[in-house]
């Protein structure tokens, strides 16, 4: 079972071959036989998920046709709220906070008949490229266990891609649903904004975040963002008015046309990146898509613009932690100034820390104008920019990041270096538009190698199925890790 997609797994169980307890303790066996050696779950609700396989067992035993994903196990990043599962955003200051709600994309997942296992490690508040910034530790590749998942939803794709959990949500908010992905060999996307509501996200930048599904391929992301979307009357942000349907699929990418932005492919990118991206392009052109190279225009603001927004905005959502309403609060402290000061500093890890004095900084009097406004008035820029690009262009086709995955504790010492490595994946949070992230290759030290394809607002159909139609004439996707051998070479049919 372990094997097969998780929309083979569900078919599977309502076939009688499994049954929805035999599949999550299979499941909850494998994660606890791992001994966390990748450290990608923080928790594992093993006795609440055998309740829910019986309960979700009875509802296909009578007859309901529940969902293309009912009986299957999933799990969610740990900043995605979860009724009566710790909830810590993996930090200090939020161990041990169990809430008392769930998220709405959780309640939906439970509603579609899948099984939660638990709660996936990821970077502090989702602040960070690596997950390295975590309190619970460092999340370690599988392809290679001395070299980092990715960030900040490397949990959620280390998971995946160590076959520990089908199917996994993360939140992207500069490209941490892609990055991760394209560093472990998995599929994820990052939805529109306002595709999947936010009530229930702990917020790091309320208008850059979006939850969206990580897994093996584009049809089990496909199946899962499905049943997530949505218009929910908790989010008022949240404006699709009905949940994706992707069951249309077309074997041809005959008369779309693929825009290559050709100032991403510069020193800054990896030789082997760009060769494995460059090949995934000609993979679609075989199959009808018209290629054409061009210059993205504003990408020397996109990092610098992302950084002071996403700041300004985590320096005004992380102030309510502040060691008397919820969450962590020092012993130390005997007066209030001292538990505002104490509890933050022993409650946050370090880039939440400096982060939260970035934006602070950018807000602040003096400041606000010569940063946080000329970064708002660049996002508009950029989105202005690319809507003129999708009057041209279907779909645009860019490296995820500008390497692989490098080894653990490598860039965590240089912040400006970790920030640079966003710079293929911001400007799709800027202007709040859809990506999917791919695999497509190896590199020199074969290590996963990812690339994304880009969509106007709510493009997600013609981006899945430009997907589908990749991973159909390719076999990167199903390239798996194992103990013995790491690297299997697998290309094209």
């Amino acid at each position: 079972m372990f094997d097969i997609t998780a929309l083979e797994l569900s078919k599977a169980i309502k076939n009688k071959k499994y049954s929805v307890t035999e599949v999550t303790e299979a499941y909850i066996e494998k994660i606890r036989g791992n001994n966390n050696k990748y450290n990608t779950f923080i928790t594992i609700s093993a006795d609440r998920a055998l309740r829910q396989a019986e309960a979700v067992q009875k509802r296909i035993d009578s007859g309901e046709n529940i969902s293309a994903l009912a009986g299957v196990p999933v799990s969610l990043k740990d900043n995605i709220s979860t009724l009566d599962i710790e909830t810590t955003c993996a930090s200090k200051m939020l161990k041990g906070y169990v809430p008392v709600y769930n998220a709405t994309a959780a309640d939906r997942l439970e509603q579609a008949g899948m099984i939660v296992l638990g709660k996936m490690n990821m970077d502090e508040f989702a602040m960070g490229g690596s997950s390295e910034t975590g309190a619970l530790g460092t999340v370690k590749n599988p392809w290679d266990i001395n070299r980092v998942a990715g960030g900040s939803s490397g949990g959620s794709a280390a998971g995946v891609a160590a076959g520990e959990i089908p199917l996994s949500l993360g939140s992207d908010t500069g490209g941490s649903i892609r990055q991760p992905c394209s560093f472990c060999s998995v599929t994820g996307i990052k939805p529109t904004y306002g595709a999947v509501s936010r009530y229930g996200l702990i917020a790091y930048a309320s208008s850059l975040d979006q939850i969206g599904p990580i897994g093996k391929n584009a049809d089990d992301c496909a199946a899962l963002l499905s049943v997530i979307s949505g218009k929910d009357g908790m989010d008022g942000t949240c404006t699709l008015e009905k949940p994706f349907d992707f069951k249309s699929e077309t074997q041809t990418q005959k008369g779309i046309r693929i825009g290559i932005p050709r100032n991403y492919f510069n020193k800054e990118l990896d030789d082997d990146v760009g060769n494995a991206v460059i090949n995934a392009a000609k993979e679609l052109e075989k199959t009808g898509a018209e290629l054409e190279e061009f210059d993205m225009p504003l990408m020397d603001y996109a990092v610098e613009a992302y950084y002071i927004i996403a700041c300004a905005e985590a320096s005004s959502n992380l102030s309510r932690y502040d060691g008397i309403k919820y969450g962590y609060r020092s012993q130390k402290a005997q007066t209030l100034p001292e538990v505002y000061r104490f509890s933050r500093s022993e409650g946050f890890g370090l880039e939440v820390k400096r982060r939260i004095m970035l934006g602070s900084f950018v807000l602040s009097s003096g400041y606000y104008d010569a940063f946080y406004k000329k970064a708002l008035h660049a996002r508009s820029l950029i989105k202005n920019a690319y809507d003129s690009l999708f009057g041209r262009y279907d779909i645009i086709l860019s490296p995820v990041a500008p390497t692989t995955a490098y080894k653990i504790g490598e860039n965590i010492s240089d912040p400006l270096k970790m920030y640079m490595g966003d710079i293929y994946t911001v400007s799709v949070n800027l202007a709040g538009l859809p990506a999917i992230s791919l695999p497509c290759g190896f590199d020199r030290n074969k290590m996963p190698v990812g690339f994304q394809l880009i969509g106007a607002a709510f493009s997600e159909n013609t981006l899945i199925n430009a997907a589908r139609i990749y991973q159909l004439n390719t076999e990167w996707h199903k390239n798996k890790f194992n103990t013995k051998q790491v690297y299997k070479k697998c290309g094209n049919r």
